[in-house]
């Protein structure tokens, strides 16, 4: 096996060590005649290679300067590059070139967001303000009934499916019947003379609580009508009650799930967020041989429901103890409570496994260390201990005299898990003597209420602290329930005002209230097409997630999950973009100039180098950014008069359709130019209805876009070049393809901004070759009927005054199989040589054309993926990734360092269901119990206890939960990983040989000046030996912990928490700290217990059959 490098066409001879690694030593004193003579005929096969080499690269640099010529001539006369910026002179009094001032645009814009977010702050006091007015003056009804109250139940005419295909029963109601209309704004149907009611599915809502609630809340109507009068742009308000209960306005009916709701408004994102300060919290579970398996299975679903009432400004740890306390996971600390970390607490809950005896001591000692640990990022705030037990005798007083007391820092949550005869004095008063609750989960109905009303208690010291503690604040991007979209929610807590007959005032908080704002209505006061292809507005948080990106494209499935981008992820992460990142969570203004890659979501290969301005200016809460490459420093902005008639372009021009209001949208381009046609006909440039800039701006480029095809297109004869059509697109929204016939194939974006050529031609020099995107599955089409073609683009630079700019992209569309022949025509020895000095002789004959059963030529572009090639059967595979074709001489030229790589996450994506075993829960943490389960009776004791539940801090009637949305496959989210490939700084010819033993390829590499191209000619492999690791691009399902969080949370990225903490007030009453009595079964009736359970149930709490689904 002989190795060779040869680097810029320069001979290496091997080396001793190089000769040693082939199958062949040097030979030695002691070597026989059949090694020399291997050695020979090695040495020979080697010179025979560099010989050829040496040829071959010599009229590859010949080849490669046909072809630059080739292209370079014919854009020069069908791209019209010089023609175009002769007309934007002569038409030079029809606009003017303004500039673009980072600081100003910023600041604009920050104004603008923080007038439309003080709108609804006023909207947001005034209603909390209210609502506190209200329930102080309510007089509580011990004897209200159900139809003493009116109200719109949005659930009312909501149909579900039971999970076995049969439509449920619907539940008797005394709703209010409405009527809704149409609206845009909320994309669905409201009534504005009314608000809408939600309860969840597991709360009766016959209760005196929930009656009580509904009554003085219904008061509130009245401040939502008035809030909207005030402004008209309102969009849902809300108040989530701390009773489950959601009154929202305007009235919609709720949006039904396919299989059983489980919203509780407890649980959102917004809700918990203005519910309390943020967290640090451990969970300790009591994992001892007395835990059986139902009672596990309970904590572990117990475990999965309290973790969803983090947010991502809490922190987190889980750990199992017996005799010993360990954490779950991976992880040795407290973690920041975001999806992802949540994800991983959630999948290793799952192998807990119950053995030995309870040690209380190990498992509390354990969560202190872990709270006391003071050398990691955390939230400083609320510290608390979650403990889930079966029950014991320890009360660990000597722990809690260590650690927590006198002060009590630390408030102890105790659950008293699955039904047993223990004791459960001890964990009363372990709760009880640290500031905080006990909790009983006799069974699965009771365990989503109990893990939430812990925040009841960490909402005290906020209630006594008045007003100091009502503070708004905005929560992340997130789905809105109702269909609004992508939304943040201005939040501000609601107080309990009462006092008791001891002047003491109330400690419980009411609930929360929230106004929605739309993520499009924020960036509709951002600029875009003053700021070019590529520059744009982002804005993120004090946790580094983003709320306005371009890469900000959640495929949302489901709701319940904020979404959490982090701009180092939206974007390709590197030092200068942390840096960033961390001045802007700082509030720092500033600008920096960089250069980076950019991260693309719909184009592959749409890596490439761009120099970027960021400025910065602090919102509050948020931070503001501005990207602008130097050439959108100025931008065109058209001056123009009575001048509305050169709309009227040939049907060829494609534009964008965010002109006008009232525009009439249409897929056919041709039926979209009408209508547009006819509207401006109806109204003038300057009207109301229009945005004039881009009005203004479309017209000027249809009438320059125009005489480009009359003085360059009209006349040339595109076939003698084996083109399919020549192209302009513009700033204004205008491409225009000519001929006609050619934009009915035309499949790029028809929006210039949005189109991947347009974008990538701008931020290159040279021309930018475009190949249809193939994937790996693609198979072909027949190329006799259906052509191909490659685009062929590039920029058009302005020089208007000493100003730069690039209003324009031009270029060509090439016929595939024509250039295809023509490719192996201008890489042969057919026509004489240039001055390049090689001597045609046997040494050269070697070509694309005549050798093309013995050499593979290729064209590939800085993506990696082929454009054109010699062989006919690759002509299918054009727009493929280059190593789905040869994947060998792929990994040769990413080994010699002709391209590079830069792998990424996307956390946004959606995935269908992975096998899953049947481990008792479901995928999201819903128990399912399994038929082991269904067998056992203690199922249907459990299952039938609900009723039995001792009352918590508040509580209504809770019911059995079915998790019917968690029992059928369906998507869900999931992290993709996106290896892009990009050309490294090698720019010189290189040849080289892949050593394969008998099997080795020769294959030379060049890039071509001005183009983004790869021109490589390649032995054809002559056997399988020569196989290698196939490199891959194409986004893939990321592996089960990849990225390694493991490793991530020992380098968390940089974040602020809220600068405000509300945890201790020295009035605080604690003496209500849960009682109650275990529930333990008769095991001498356990054949009729379940009967007797529930028959129970409903003499206390009258419960139709439809609210225990």
């Amino acid at each position: 096996r002989v190795r060779v490098a040869v680097t810029s066409g320069a001979t290496q001879a091997p080396t001793e060590q190089e000769w040693g690694r082939g199958d062949a030593s040097l030979p030695g004193p002691d070597s026989n005649g059949s090694d020399l003579a291997l050695t020979l005929s090695l040495s020979l096969f080697l010179s025979l290679s560099l010989s050829r080499c040496l040829s071959v690269s010599c009229s590859m640099q010949y080849w490669a300067r046909r072809l630059e010529q080739e292209i370079d001539g014919v854009m020069r006369i069908f791209g019209g590059v010089q023609q175009l910026r002769g007309i934007y002179n002569e038409n030079r009094n029809l606009f003017e070139v303004k500039e673009n001032v980072p600081r100003k645009l910023v600041e604009k814009v920050a104004g603008d967001i923080e007038s439309l977010l003080a709108k609804k702050v006023r909207a947001l006091k005034r209603l909390a303000n209210a609502a506190e007015k209200f329930q102080k003056a309510h007089h509580w009804q011990d004897n209200i009934r159900e139809e003493d109250i009116e109200y719109y139940d949005s659930k009312a005419d909501t149909e579900y499916d039971d999970p076995d295909g049969e439509e449920i029963e619907r539940e008797k109601s005394n709703s209010l019947k409405l009527e809704f209309t149409d609206d845009a704004n909320f994309k669905t149907k409201v009534n504005y003379s009314y608000a809408a009611v939600q309860i969840p599915t597991d709360i009766y809502k016959g209760s005196t609580v929930i009656l009580n609630e509904l009554n003085w809340t219904q008061a509130l109507e009245d401040v939502f009508i008035e809030n909207r009068k005030e402004d008209p742009s309102l969009l849902w308000q809300v108040f989530g009650s701390a009773t489950g209960v959601t009154r929202y306005y305007p009235a919609t009916p709720w949006r039904a799930p396919n299989k059983i709701d489980l919203y509780d408004v407890r649980r959102r994102p917004w809700y918990i967020q203005g519910a309390s300060s943020p967290k640090d919290m451990v969970i300790i579970v009591d994992v001892s041989g007395s835990v059986s398996g139902l009672t596990l299975k309970l904590m572990k679903t117990s475990v999965y429901e309290m973790l969803d009432t983090l947010s991502d400004d809490d922190y987190v740890n889980v750990a199992s103890f017996n005799e010993k306390a360990k954490p779950v996971s991976c992880f040795k600390h407290l973690v920041q409570a975001n999806i992802r970390n949540k994800k991983v607490f959630k999948e290793d809950v799952q192998g807990m496994v119950a053995k030995g005896t309870t040690d209380y001591k190990a498992g509390f000692e354990y969560a202190f260390d872990q709270l006391q640990n003071s050398n990691i990022t955390r939230a400083n705030c609320n510290k608390m201990i979650m403990m889930f037990t079966d029950g014991g005798e320890d009360r660990v007083q000597d722990v809690f005299e260590k650690y927590n007391w006198p002060n009590k820092t630390v408030r102890v949550f105790t659950f008293s898990v699955g039904q047993h005869n223990y004791d459960v004095t001890p964990l009363q008063w372990m709760a009880c003597a640290n500031k905080g609750y006990y909790f009983e989960i006799p069974s699965i109905g009771a365990i989503r209420i109990n893990t939430q009303e812990y925040l009841d208690v960490l909402g005290r010291p906020m209630v006594l602290a008045g007003n100091r503690a009502k503070q708004v604040q905005w929560t992340n991007v997130y789905q809105d329930a109702l269909g609004l979209g992508l939304v943040v929610t201005g939040t501000l807590p609601v107080f309990n005002l009462t006092e008791d007959s001891s002047d003491r005032k109330n400690q419980l908080i009411l609930g929360v209230m929230g106004i929605d704002v739309a993520l499009n209505d924020i960036k509709r006061l951002t600029p875009r097409y003053n700021l070019g292809a590529n520059g744009y507005v982002f804005a993120i948080d004090l946790n580094g997630y983003v709320l306005l990106h371009p890469n900000l494209q959640p495929q949302i499935i489901n709701f319940r999950e904020p979404v959490t981008l982090d701009f180092l992820d939206a974007e390709l992460e590197d030092e200068n973009k942390e840096e960033i990142r961390r001045s802007m969570i700082d509030g720092n203004d500033g600008q920096r100039f960089i250069k980076t890659l950019i991260k693309s979501l719909d184009e592959p290969r749409a890596l490439g180098g761009c120099k970027a301005l960021h400025c910065l200016s602090a919102l509050p809460l948020r931070s503001l950014g501005l990207v602008l490459p130097p050439y959108s420093t100025y931008y065109i902005q058209a001056n123009l008069s009575d001048q509305i008639l050169q709309v009227k372009c040939l049907p060829s021009a494609f534009s964008s359709p965010e002109y006008c209001k009232d525009l009439d949208l249409s897929d056919n381009n041709t039926e979209f130019l009408e209508n547009f046609i006819a509207l401006m006909e109806k109204v003038t440039p300057d009207s109301k209805q229009c945005d004039n800039f881009l009005l203004h701006n479309l017209i000027l480029d249809t009438g320059i876009t125009q005489q480009l095809v009359e003085r360059v297109w009209k006349d040339q004869d595109l076939n003698t070049y084996s083109l399919l059509a020549v192209f302009a697109a513009t700033d204004g929204g205008i491409t225009r393809v000519f001929p006609n016939k050619a934009a009915d194939d035309w499949e790029e974006e028809p929006e210039p901004f949005n189109a991947s050529f347009y974008r990538r031609s701008l931020d290159n020099k040279g021309y930018i070759f475009k190949p249809p995107y193939r994937d790996a599955g693609y198979r072909g089409l027949d190329l006799e009927n259906n052509t191909i073609g490659i685009l062929v683009s590039t920029a058009v630079e302005l020089s208007i005054g000493g100003k730069t700019l690039k209003p324009a992209v031009v270029g060509v569309k090439l016929d595939l199989e024509a250039w295809a022949e023509k490719f192996k025509v201008l890489a042969s020895n057919r026509t004489d040589r240039d001055q390049l000095g090689c001597d045609p002789s046997t040494s050269c004959e070697m070509d694309c054309e005549a050798n093309n059963k013995d050499l593979i030529c290729v064209l590939i572009d800085d993506g990696g993926f082929l454009v054109l090639s010699n062989q006919e059967d690759h002509w299918y595979q054009v727009g493929k990734f280059f190593s789905e074709v040869d994947a060998n001489l792929m990994s040769a030229l990413y080994n010699n360092s002709f391209y590079a790589r830069k792998e990424s996450y996307d956390f946004q994506s959606v995935c269908a269901p992975e096998a899953q075993s049947n481990t008792g829960a479901a995928p999201r943490g819903v128990f399912v119990p399994t038929v082991a389960d269904l067998l056992n009776l203690a199922w249907w004791t459990s299952a039938a206890a609900w009723g039995s539940m001792p009352p918590g801090p508040r509580r209504c009637a809770g019911a059995e939960e079915v998790a019917g949305d968690s029992m059928e496959a369906r998507e869900t989210s999931c992290i993709m990983k996106q290896t892009q490939y990009y050309f490294s700084t090698v720019n010189a010819t290189y040849n080289a040989i892949i050593d394969c033993g008998n099997c080795s390829r020769l294959f030379h590499a060049q890039r071509l000046a001005n183009t983004n191209l790869l021109f490589v000619v390649a032995d054809k492999p002559i056997c399988s030996q020569c196989e290698s690791v196939k490199l891959l691009q194409a986004e893939v399902r990321a592996p089960p912990r990849d990225p390694n969080q493991c490793e991530l949370v020992d380098r968390p990225r940089y974040r602020k928490g809220p600068h405000i903490c509300f945890d201790y007030n020295a009035t605080e009453d604690t003496s209500d700290c849960g009682r109650g009595a275990s529930f333990t079964p008769s095991l001498g009736v356990l054949l009729s217990l379940q009967l007797l359970l529930l028959y129970s149930s409903a003499s206390r709490h009258p419960l139709p059959p439809a609210a225990c689904l």
